[in-house]
């Protein structure tokens, strides 16, 4: 099997290591090192609103997965894809113990085909087929929802 490996840098900004003032802008270097995204948290626990989040950075991890299996199941079928739009939602809720966790989890996909247009029951199979063999979604407690768009 594969395996994966990223590098996360965070180091102190602040004078002091207080909960309410320390930053929360860290690096995520992807790629090899190639490609670095700067993270924080989200804004709603103290974090930069012009930084990627973890939170989206889970949906946005969902939503490529999807769109690449879909894509690829696609190909095999020899359907031709022109493009693909997503408009993922992640909510946060409580688990059974009362901590806060990605609750919800929604993608709304729409699909544009080159050439004949595949029935719509056609395109929800790509879809349920894409969403049972997604790396990420096979890999997380949260149920995932979908939602295509026509």
């Amino acid at each position: 099997m594969s395996s994966y490996s990223i590098r996360l840098d965070w180091r102190r900004t602040t004078p002091d290591f207080d909960y309410k003032t320390f930053n929360r802008g860290h690096l995520w270097h992807l790629a090899g090192g190639h490609q670095t995204v700067p993270g924080s948290s989200a804004p709603e626990y103290s974090g930069d609103p012009e930084m990627s989040n973890p939170e989206e950075a889970l949906l946005a991890s969902l939503s490529s997965c999807h769109m690449l299996t879909f894509l690829a199941i696609a190909a095999l079928k020899k359907l031709v894809v022109d493009s693909y739009e997503d408009e993922p939602l992640a909510e946060l809720g409580k688990n059974e113990k009362g901590r806060t966790m990605v609750s919800h989890l929604t993608l709304r996909p729409k699909v544009t085909f080159g050439g004949a247009t595949p029935d719509p029951e056609v395109v929800l199979e790509l879809h349920r087929k894409a969403k049972e063999n997604c790396f990420i979604g096979n890999s997380l407690l949260t149920p995932v929802a979908l939602e295509p768009r026509f």
